[in-house]
Order: structure tokens, then C-alpha cells, then sequence
């Protein structure tokens, strides 16, 4: 028998760690029943969950997200990368991912160092929300700076992504063909006056129109993800204090810091649904062709047949296995070396900068089953 979880339980989103580590436990396969999405089937277990993200009969359609009600003109850019599949799906992988390999973002960091500086010059004094002052502007400043957004047009960028945060529904619909429309214009100006950024790069490739403008807007949807990594990792740090001393005194375990901040407490616990092209067998349990499966990657990333003392976070951990945060196969997350890169400065330049950081309050999180968050994050310098 399949176990069934309802993700409204208060358990999960109190706990999303130790609730899927339980049911882990029973079984490799579970039902969770989402509300407003219906049930799916959830992958728990790493070995099961990478041999599904790898595996060509799944993947994500437009059935994987609920689509905003947006006028006739926009439709036509809500087609993500994300959705698509097969033969379509690695041409436009291969078409973009030259402008998001390590190497670029390496090349990138001396630019979000300076981002990273300006936001800590602007922090009012007094204890802080660094989630609001921090952690939430940068990685929308850092898009911006990355596909050429003048500094004028940045603030409506900005209010895009707090419409984004919130998630789906009425506000962001509203927000939504603004921002099509700024990404728009942001193409146009590429073409005009090419720069050093993003767009000028994929101006140069065989990319269509509406694909390079669902790209450049979709990039601050998918640019929420770090604003809730570094307030996940900064938390980890503070409760952690011998975790936090370390490196303090070797920041070089910046790198492993973020690696095990995203496999321990990373925002994403469940990758999109992915529906299956035939029936078939994952960890001994079959799932029919058509129906919505997920991979828990709360689960995953703490499975103790890979991962030894799976629900200690320890930054020196020797580097291993591989957690699942950015997914695996075709899906891997294509900003996953500048998300990587963004976490690890905004963490450095953090505690160089403040020697005693500390909690000011217990930190709450958004009870939120599809994104393990906080509310804020109060500190005091």
C-alpha cells in the first residue's frame, strides 16, 4: 500500500524535512494530495529520484503549472524552456546555455560582489529584516545587471518580483504583461545598443523573438529561488555556531557552506510535476502513464543511503554524492552556477562585514508547502 500525505498537514509545513524523512522511510514512492493541483505521485528516495529526473518518458508540460489569466497578446510568452520536452527542449538548451556555464558565471562575480556591497551600504542601522533589505533585492538586482537592465527601469523590476513572491494568482495575472512588455522593451534596446549582458548574447543565437523575451521575464520568477537560498543559509549559519565559526575563520568553506545549504535546508522541497509519456516502473511501484509525478527533494537530499548523517548540517562535509536542489537530466537548472555564485558572495561579503551578525528574533516561515521560507529575518549587527 502507497502512503498518502495531504500537504496541508500542519506537519509539513512545520517540518517538510522530518515529515518526508518519515515517509521516506516507508516507502520509495508515496501519494501526496495537493490542494488546488489534486494528487501526484512524489518520489522520495535519491537512487529513485535521479534515475526519474533523468529518465526521457517524464518530464514537465504546461499541465505543470497553473497558468495565469493574461490577455491575448501575452499567451504567447508563457511558454517556458521549463514546459517543453523532447527534441524542442534541447535545441533551446543548447541554444542558451552558453550564456549560463560556470565559467560565465565565474566572470559574472566581481559584479555581484558589487551589488552585494551596495545593498550592505544600505542597510538602516539598527536590527535589520535582511530578507527585506537583502536577500530579496539582490538576486532581482543581479538579473538586471545580467540581461542589461538600465538602473531607471529597476524599481518596477523590483516590484514585479515582490508581486512574484507572493505566488500565483490575481496580482501577479495584473503584474504579468508589464513585465512582458519591460522584457520586451529590454530586447529591442539590446538590438539597438549591444552590450556586455545576456540579451546582447542571445541576440547572437537562432533564438526566436518570443522566446527570447520569455526568457529574459521568466528569469525573475526563477530568480526567487536565491533570494530564499541565502535567507535559508544565513538562518543555518546563525543556529549553527560552530558551523558559522568555522567559516568564519576559513572562508574558503564558502563553496561547501552554500553546497550544504541547499542540500539541507534548500527552498524548493518538491520539483515541478513531470507526467509520464507510458506507464512505468519507479522503485517498484508503477506509474501510469499521464499522471503527475513529483521528485520531494526535502526527502532526497537527506536520504541516509547516501548521505551519512543526513540531518546534520555540516558545511565541511566531504564533497559526494549530489543533492538534487537544482534537479537532475535534462531539467537541471540552467541558472544553477549563478545562483551558486550569488549565495556564495552574499554570504562572504555577510559575515567580512559583520563579525558579530546574530538572530535578533526566532525566524518564522511562510506556511508554505511548495517553498521552504522564511517571513523575515530579523539580525542585529
Amino acid at each position: 500500500m502507497v502512503p498518502e500525505l495531504d500537504l496541508s498537514d500542519p506537519a509539513v509545513l512545520h517540518d517538510p524535512f522530518a515529515t518526508y524523512g518519515a515517509l521516506r522511510e516507508k516507502s520509495p514512492v508515496a501519494r501526496l494530495l495537493a490542494p488546488g493541483f489534486g494528487s501526484m505521485w512524489a518520489v522520495l528516495r535519491h537512487a529513485e529520484a535521479r534515475e526519474l529526473l533523468a529518465d526521457p518518458r517524464f518530464g514537465p508540460s504546461s499541465a505543470s503549472y497553473l497558468r495565469p489569466d493574461v490577455p491575448e497578446h501575452c499567451r504567447p510568452y508563457l511558454r517556458t524552456m521549463q514546459e517543453v520536452g523532447g527534441d524542442e527542449h534541447l535545441r533551446l538548451r543548447r541554444t542558451v546555455a552558453p550564456a549560463f556555464t560556470p565559467r560565465r558565471a565565474e566572470d559574472f562575480r566581481a559584479r555581484v560582489a558589487r551589488i552585494v556591497d551596495r545593498l550592505l551600504d544600505a542597510l538602516p542601522d539598527g536590527p535589520v529584516d535582511l530578507l527585506e533589505h537583502f536577500a530579496r533585492p539582490l538576486p532581482v538586482e543581479v538579473i538586471c545587471e545580467l540581461v542589461g537592465v538600465p538602473g531607471a527601469d529597476r524599481p518596477r523590476w523590483h516590484s514585479y518580483a515582490a508581486t512574484i513572491a507572493t505566488g500565483a494568482g490575481p496580482a501577479f495575472a495584473e503584474a504579468l504583461p508589464s513585465a512582458i512588455e519591460d522584457a520586451q522593451g529590454t530586447v529591442a534596446r539590446a538590438r539597438v545598443a549591444p552590450g556586455d549582458d545576456l540579451v546582447t548574447d542571445l541576440l547572437r543565437t537562432d533564438l526566436s523573438e518570443v522566446d527570447t523575451v520569455t526568457l529574459v521575464w521568466h528569469l525573475v520568477l526563477a530568480g526567487q529561488t536565491p533570494a530564499n537560498l541565502v535567507a535559508n543559509a544565513v538562518e543555518a549559519l546563525l543556529t549553527h555556531p560552530e558551523q558559522l565559526a568555522a567559516v568564519r575563520a576559513d572562508p574558503a568553506l564558502a563553496p561547501r557552506a552554500v553546497e550544504e545549504a541547499l542540500r539541507w535546508c534548500g527552498p524548493q522541497p518538491l520539483t515541478v510535476p513531470r507526467f509520464g509519456t507510458e506507464d512505468a516502473e519507479i522503485g517498484g511501484v508503477r506509474i501510469p502513464e499521464g499522471e503527475p509525478v513529483t521528485v520531494v527533494i526535502a526527502a532526497a537530499n537527506r536520504d541516509p543511503r547516501v548521505f551519512p548523517d543526513p540531518d546534520r548540517f555540516d558545511i565541511t562535509r566531504e564533497p559526494g554524492a549530489q543533492h538534487l536542489s537544482f534537479a537532475h537530466g535534462p531539467h537541471f537548472c540552467l541558472g544553477a552556477s549563478f545562483a551558486r555564485v550569488q549565495t556564495e558572495v552574499a554570504i562572504s561579503a555577510l559575515l567580512g562585514r559583520f563579525p558579530d551578525l546574530a538572530l535578533a528574533d526566532p525566524v518564522e516561515r511562510a506556511p508554505d508547502p511548495g517553498t521552504w521560507r522564511p517571513v523575515a529575518l530579523p539580525v542585529r549587527r
